[in-house]
């Protein structure tokens, strides 16, 4: 038999879970999580960090004005491009722990992580997918998904590995595609599905050791 897989420490009310949100652009994902946490504060999990790969997007004014710490890392300018992208992590995992981090969710962050992140935070990394996994990965689905023909979409939350959009579901939303949609029509309808299920399945993975306090 393998090793057990680790568990999240079990939280408190007055020491939530300490999470980590992931993006490359606008935040609005990320923004409702964090406003979530902050309305019902006995969810059990805070956001502490909020790194973007790009600077000068919406997502670190968005996570600054909520009053979280909001970085962005690039990738440094090394030629190797396996290199960069090691490198580039390693400093992503130093912010991390600098900050106590204990649950990673990657939230529109454009980034396929390699072994190097994923080893050291894995099962504790989550991602958000604008489709039904596992169908239409990668970073086209609403495009993917108009062209398929399908009448229904949706996403999904997942567990984190070293493929594309390949671990484990977690649960799924599911929104009609209709026949005259544009990838930004559906796009928007799916997004208010994420907004909805990203906290929800994080609370579940919480609140199952959740106790209660005086």
């Amino acid at each position: 038999m393998g090793a057990a897989t680790p568990k999240l420490r079990q939280p408190t009310l007055s020491m939530p879970i300490r999470c980590a949100i992931l993006i490359s652009g606008s935040g609005s994902g990320m923004e409702a999580m964090i406003q979530h946490q902050k309305a019902n504060p006995s969810c059990g999990h805070e956001t502490v960090l909020v790194i973007s790969d790009q600077p000068g997007v919406m997502g670190l004014e968005r996570a600054s004005s909520l009053d979280v710490d909001a970085r962005c890392i690039p990738l440094p300018q090394i030629e190797d491009r396996s290199e960069r992208r090691v490198q580039h992590e390693a400093m992503v995992h130093e912010a991390l722990q600098s900050k106590g981090v204990e649950l990673v969710l990657l939230s529109g962050y454009m980034r396929l992580l390699t072994p190097y992140l994923v080893s050291r935070w894995a099962p504790h990394l989550l991602n958000i997918h604008p489709s039904l996994l596992p169908a239409f990965p990668g970073a086209h689905a609403h495009k993917d998904v108009l062209a398929s023909g399908v009448s229904v979409s949706g996403c999904t939350v997942h567990h984190v590995d070293e493929g594309m959009d390949s671990g484990k579901v977690l649960a799924q939303r599911r929104v009609p595609v209709f026949p005259g949609d544009t990838e930004s029509s559906l796009a928007k309808r799916v997004k208010i599905e994420e907004h909805i299920l990203y906290p929800s399945v994080v609370d579940h993975l919480i609140q199952q050791t959740l106790p209660q306090e005086n």
